[in-house]
């Protein structure tokens, strides 16, 4: 299993690469620093509606899933690109019907820019089941306030060239709709397949 991982590992930061070249194209080469969010507050979770390629999306849509939710936007330079690449590997190690059970959203705090074609393509250039879904800016911050995301848009150089710091957790949602268990940043993607298989099994996983 460890060399399995290791592979994905190697796979992944290949994929970085390309991923940079396909998707974050700054205008200009002074972009601010990106830098990573704690969260203010312990996650209260629940339902929310938002938008998709596919159309409008709630957490109640997907009862009798686990749902993995995780804040961010497609221009994210590193932080974002490291955490859906972990969560890749982890979705790529689920049996075919574990897989079914599984629904993860990328939610975009950054609306201007990221559209719901972008977003399709981005979530699927990860892996074929993370679905993009954003909303009105309201609508999303009412969102990350229910879960404790923090996000904040660094000095702008333009309207279409700049940041947006923002927390990384990932955050497990169990068949129910309750939020079950928030991981940090950085956590290996064996601990996320563990816990996935864990609650595809048996449920909610309590904090």
């Amino acid at each position: 299993m460890q060399r399995i991982f290791l592979l994905g590992v190697i796979v992944l930061l290949s994929g970085l690469l390309i991923w940079v070249a396909l998707f974050w194209a700054p205008q200009s080469d002074s972009v601010p620093s990106h830098e990573q969010l704690s969260i203010s507050a312990t996650p209260v979770g629940g339902n929310f509606a938002l938008e998709s390629h596919l159309g409008p999306v709630s957490l109640n849509d997907y009862q009798g899933k686990v749902v993995i939710l995780y804040f961010g936007y497609t221009w994210c330079p590193d932080i974002c690109p490291t955490s859906l690449g972990f969560l890749s590997m982890a979705l790529n190690e689920l049996t075919e019907d574990e897989l079914a059970g599984v629904q993860p959203l990328f939610i975009s705090v950054d609306p201007n820019r990221d559209s719901l074609e972008r977003l399709r393509v981005y979530g699927e250039y990860f892996h074929p089941s993370i679905l993009g879904v954003t909303g009105l800016q309201e609508a999303v911050k009412e969102v990350a306030e229910k879960y404790s995301a923090a996000y904040s848009i660094v000095e702008q150089h333009s309207e279409a060239n700049y940041v947006v710091d923002h927390s990384a957790d990932t955050y497990f949602i169990d068949r129910g709709g309750k939020l079950a268990k928030v991981l940090p940043h950085g956590t290996p993607p064996e601990e996320m397949f563990t816990l996935m298989r864990r609650m595809l099994s048996e449920g909610a996983v309590k904090q």
